[in-house]
């Protein structure tokens, strides 16, 4: 294996379902056992780009839960995430990743300044990439979405920020946030694949500037999301007028228990209402519901009802359902994404990959959120690295 391609994925929420899901994927794609099917990297586009293949990423992470990834992987299995055939082949090469996989922070468990933890987490990153002789780690938060982070002051400025950080008295970090101070402290670049804050508070992007990293988010774009940033563009293209544009979502697993405290889905839903804004304007009435129904499992549904007037004023409406394995759709937008930004990062890249939209429902650096328009951009970028 080269060097110069050898990398790292350390996942945040590294036993969760997506985290599992990319794990079994990147195994099963080396034993090829399995297709690259929904891996944009592996489209022609993506053939001249450098991107380290699947041999090279090297799997580690931090969770606060301590399920081994072989137990998780074979509760997915069992949902039918992916096939029992797909588990059996991977379960020996679970068992290494989980090797690789450390303490998270935990505010709850955590005692004293926020400093002493952020440098735990930047040593584990650390120590993982010189004991597997990695040329870059990229880091990648699949963790449960977190309720909005109140701003304070210190995430403004970077300097206020690493000084209240060593206070014992205070915690002005969120665990995302804290993960990725902890990230760009190991010299590694980092992606926000939730709604979380993770990445997005200044202080967090000026130490980015400093140490020249670059960084993606925020909140994968799999499903319903996605499905609107096509559509959308389409009543205005073709001069019809969106009246409203509701939706219900439905959901269980672990997903739809964390996003049944309606402090907590307060992050999801002002990342997903965003994106409509921005593609029809405030003035669309847009409700949006997102409810939790164990007896679903790892599948999620979406139901979209969208009303638009035609000509003559002619009321008319388009409905939608969107039914699918969240964790199936998201795992190989994680691998992609490393792959894209070790190339990035190979290539000196720093601050906002704002080409990268294409993959987020709430794109950080860019208010472009057209569907067509983000795969061009996705697309002449990645034939200049």
């Amino acid at each position: 294996m080269p060097a110069q391609q050898r990398t790292g994925l350390w996942l945040i929420g590294a036993r969760g379902s997506v985290a599992t899901t990319a794990a079994v994927g990147l195994l099963a794609l080396r034993a090829r056992i399995a297709g690259p099917t929904g891996c944009v990297t592996e489209l022609p586009a993506f053939a001249g780009a450098g991107l380290p293949g699947w041999d090279d990423l090297v799997l580690g992470g931090h969770d606060v839960v301590h399920t081994p990834l072989e137990k998780r992987a074979e509760q997915l299995a069992h949902a039918g995430v992916f096939g029992q055939s797909v588990f059996a082949a991977v379960r020996s090469g679970l068992s290494e990743v989980d090797a690789e996989i450390r303490d998270g922070y935990h505010p709850a468990a955590h005692t004293g300044a926020q400093a002493p933890a952020a440098e735990r987490l930047s040593a584990d990153i650390r120590d993982f990439a010189e004991r597997n002789g990695l040329a870059r780690v990229v880091v990648v938060n699949v963790s449960s979405t977190e309720a909005p982070c109140p701003r304070l002051p210190e995430h403004d400025d970077l300097g206020a920020l690493e000084t209240a950080l060593a206070d014992p008295a205070r915690a002005v970090l969120p665990p995302s946030s804290l993960a990725a101070y902890a990230a760009l402290r190991a010299g590694c670049p980092y992606v926000e694949f939730t709604p979380s804050a993770g990445v997005t508070l200044p202080a967090l992007q000026q130490l980015a500037e400093r140490e020249g990293l670059p960084y993606a988010g925020c909140d994968g774009k799999t499903g319903e999301t996605l499905l609107r940033t096509v559509l959308a563009p389409m009543f205005g293209a073709r001069a019809l007028k969106v009246r409203s544009w509701a939706g219900t979502n439905l959901l269980g697993g672990g997903d739809g228990e964390t996003l049944a405290d309606p402090v907590t889905v307060a992050s999801k839903l002002e990342s997903k209402a965003r994106g409509l804004a921005a593609l029809l304007g405030d003035d669309v009435t847009a409700p949006l519901h997102i409810d939790n129904v164990p007896d679903l499992g790892e599948v999620k549904t979406a139901w979209d009802h969208v009303s638009f007037e035609g000509f003559l004023g002619a009321r008319m409406n388009l409905q939608f359902t969107w039914t699918g394995y969240d964790s199936a759709l998201a795992a190989p937008l994680v691998l992609d994404l490393a792959r894209l930004v070790a190339a990035a990062h190979a290539a000196g890249a720093r601050g906002a990959l704002t080409e990268l939209g294409f993959f987020f429902k709430d794109p950080l650096g860019s208010d472009e959120h057209r569907f067509a328009e983000q795969t061009a951009r996705l697309l002449s970028w990645a034939g200049s690295l």
